[in-house]
């Protein structure tokens, strides 16, 4: 996992809202893959900083909070 700044925001990624999320309470997340990595931000901090993860490390997490 990287923690990264956003100051320089990737135009290539598509970010997309958790279904979880909403515009009502403060807990929003967003998450974007590109080629081997997936990118987590707040929604509602659009160019503050976000975590970036391997894509088997993200799988793995997916996983285990799914089961």
């Amino acid at each position: 996992m990287s923690a990264s700044s956003a100051g320089q925001p990737d135009a290539s990624l598509v970010w997309t809202k958790s279904s979880y999320s909403s515009n009502e309470g403060p807990q929003c997340v967003e998450m974007a893959a590109a080629a081997g990595t997936v990118h987590v931000r707040d929604s509602k901090n659009v160019t503050g900083p976000r975590l970036a993860f391997a894509a088997d490390t993200w799988a793995d997490f997916v996983s285990s909070v799914t089961r």
